[in-house]
């Protein structure tokens, strides 16, 4: 519990403030936004994706790593692709970010490393992560860093698009309805 808590903790103190907030920028003016991540960032990779769809971004998130990579492939300059990786070296992810920069898209990455084949091709890096036991076979304390970063831009742009989100969060709350008794 003290490490999932101190994960928690620590993602607000390695994030830089300047690069979050181009990171919110550029996530706000994408036309479109694929994001990326396999194993156990897949689940993260699922959620973010749906929280980013409720308030209204245009989100694309396959779970397939051939369409990922097809998907990056075919992205123009005014999309971003944002891939999610504990190690930043997860070849699928790798080579996917890399085809979406080839193709002109702006491209982010969340990671718990600061030098990773990941951080050396995005244009910016949300480094945040912690020290995990030895008991772990993927990174668990590092997802819920992961986690309260992608909350943060969550929040972070329903307020800078207040319109669009209050939009989109009436149209969800009206599909709920119809799923709930």
């Amino acid at each position: 519990a003290d490490l999932a808590a101190d994960a928690v903790a620590d993602a607000a103190t390695t994030i830089e403030p300047e690069i979050f907030a181009k990171v919110v920028e550029t996530l706000d003016d994408a036309n479109r936004l694929l994001i990326l991540g396999v194993g156990s960032s897949a689940p993260i990779v699922q959620d973010v994706a749906y929280r980013f769809l409720t308030i209204g971004l245009h989100v694309e998130a396959p779970l397939d790593v051939h369409v990922q990579h097809v998907t990056a492939n075919l992205l123009s300059r005014r999309d971003v692709c944002l891939a999610i990786s504990h190690t930043g070296s997860t070849r699928e992810t790798v080579a996917a970010l890399k085809a979406a920069a080839v193709a002109g898209a702006r491209t982010i990455a969340v990671t718990s490393f600061f030098r990773s084949p990941l951080t050396e091709i995005a244009e910016f890096a949300l480094v945040t992560g912690s020290k995990e036991t030895a008991f772990r076979v993927e990174a668990m304390a590092s997802r819920l860093a992961h986690l309260s970063v992608l909350d943060a831009l969550y929040v972070a742009l329903a307020i800078r698009n207040r319109d669009r989100s209050n939009l989109s969060q009436s149209s969800y709350e009206a599909v709920m309805a119809e799923h709930r008794y």
